[in-house]
């Protein structure tokens, strides 16, 4: 009676034992993409806070500063690359990794950020430097049209052209006819890249990991379905520049 008492027992046992282990697989299955989420969510964040500084430098540079925060005034979009590498570059991170934020001209509101990547074996580096912070205005339908895609080729999707520097430069920016503006700094310096035939593409990785969910750019962009406090000294950082006189 004792044998079949004992045996009716850790049959019990076993049967929440079993129970349990099963729970706690299924747990594991659902937590293993927690930490690559957690990571992605870290890098987006960094380039989120390296974005606004590298803005700020811009807009605070003396030859670039009076063009690029009067090309903003009247801007669609802005993408900033903080750091676009030289060499044989891919389509994807190996280029670099920026953000890009919109302006509702109704809402006089910015939004975003959405994060993408830029890559191209024929960028020419005149300052000679292994690597390069990278500014893309754009200021009509038709580049935000193409940055808005899953990929764009600046050049061929869309027109590109560098953005004026120096004495005059400001004034300069009235008779811009090009889709897209670049600037370009490379150790500090104006840099002055070509970026005819760069891919510009979304980096849907750095977008989940920093909205929690499989978000587009048009989601976080044009209907604004998410958004991150943490991004608000981005924001206020080309709010700014784009209200400066």
């Amino acid at each position: 009676m004792r044998n079949k008492w004992n045996k009716g027992l850790w049959g019990a046992r076993g049967a929440v034992i079993a129970l349990g282990l099963v729970a706690l697989a299924a747990l594991g299955v659902c937590a293993v993409p927690a930490p690559a989420l957690a990571d992605e969510k870290s890098d987006a964040q960094q380039l989120v806070d390296k974005a606004r500084l590298t803005l700020e430098a811009f807009v605070a540079d003396k030859e670039m500063g009076p063009p690029l925060k009067s090309l903003l005034q009247k801007a669609r979009g802005v993408l900033i690359y903080p750091q676009v590498l030289r060499g044989a570059f891919v389509v994807g991170v190996s280029g670099g990794s920026g953000v890009f934020v919109t302006h509702d001209a109704k809402a006089k509101k910015w939004h975003g950020p959405a994060f993408y990547t830029i890559g191209e074996a024929s960028f020419g580096l005149q300052a000679g430097g292994d690597a390069s912070e990278v500014v893309l205005v754009a200021l009509s339908e038709r580049g935000m049209t193409a940055l808005l895609s899953t990929s764009a080729k600046l050049g061929a999707d869309t027109g590109i052209a560098l953005g004026p520097v120096g004495a005059g430069a400001e004034a300069a920016t009235a008779n811009l006819s090009a889709d897209i503006i670049s600037y370009s700094r490379a150790k500090g310096l104006y840099a002055g890249i070509s970026l005819e035939g760069a891919v510009v593409a979304t980096r849907g990785s750095l977008n989940k990991g920093y909205y929690g969910k499989e978000v587009s750019p048009t989601d976080i962009l044009v209907r604004h379905t998410v958004s991150n406090k943490n991004a608000a000294g981005l924001l206020s950082a080309v709010g700014k520049a784009a209200a400066a006189k």
